[in-house]
C-alpha cells in the first residue's frame, strides 16, 4: 500500500472505520483463533478441511485489519461545514437532475471506505462523484459513463 495515499472521509466514516476494526480484533480474531485450536485437536491437520478454513478465515480477517488499520492511519477527514455551502465536496449531500427532463436524483458523497451505493452513498472515486466534486449548484455536468456521456444540472448541495 502506498504510504503517501489518503483516504478521504468524514469522521463518522472514520468512527465507523474504528468500530470495524475493534470489531475484527476484539471479537472474530479470537473466534478464529478457538476455531483453529479447536481443529487442531481433531489430529492430522493435512486432511482437517476445518482447519484449513479457519486458517484462510484468519488469513482474510488478518489483511482486512492491516486494510483497516491503514486507512485510519491515513484518513484525511473532510469537514464539508468549511466548504463553500453551494460546492460539491465529501461529506454533502447533492441533488441533481439528467438533462433535459429526467427526476432527480440525490446522492451523499462519502470517501470509499464509506461508500453504499444502495444505501444513496457514492465514493468520491466514483466517476459520477469525480466529476461533481468542485462545481456548484445550477451548474450544468458532463458525466462519463459507458455508452458516452450524460449532462446533468445540479439542483441542490446540502450537508449530509
Amino acid at each position: 500500500m502506498a504510504e503517501d495515499k489518503t483516504y478521504p472521509m468524514t469522521e463518522e466514516g472514520k468512527v465507523k472505520l474504528e468500530h470495524e476494526l475493534e470489531d475484527l480484533k476484539l471479537n472474530q480474531r479470537p473466534e478464529i483463533i478457538n476455531r483453529i485450536k479447536i481443529a487442531r485437536s481433531y489430529g492430522d491437520l493435512s486432511e482437517n478441511s476445518e482447519y484449513e478454513s479457519a486458517k484462510n478465515e484468519q488469513s482474510l480477517l488478518e489483511n482486512r485489519i492491516k486494510t483497516v488499520e491503514h486507512m485510519i492511519q491515513y484518513a484525511e477527514i473532510i469537514d464539508s461545514e468549511q466548504i463553500d455551502a453551494t460546492e460539491v465536496s465529501v461529506g454533502k449531500i447533492v441533488t441533481f437532475k439528467e438533462l433535459p427532463d429526467e427526476e432527480p436524483e440525490s446522492y451523499t458523497i462519502v470517501g470509499a471506505a464509506e461508500a453504499d451505493p444502495m444505501g444513496g452513498k457514492i465514493s468520491n472515486d466514483s466517476p459520477i462523484a469525480k466529476s461533481l466534486i468542485g462545481h456548484h449548484v445550477n451548474d450544468e455536468v458532463s458525466i462519463a459513463i459507458p455508452v458516452g456521456t450524460m449532462q446533468v444540472k445540479i439542483l441542490k448541495v446540502e450537508n449530509a
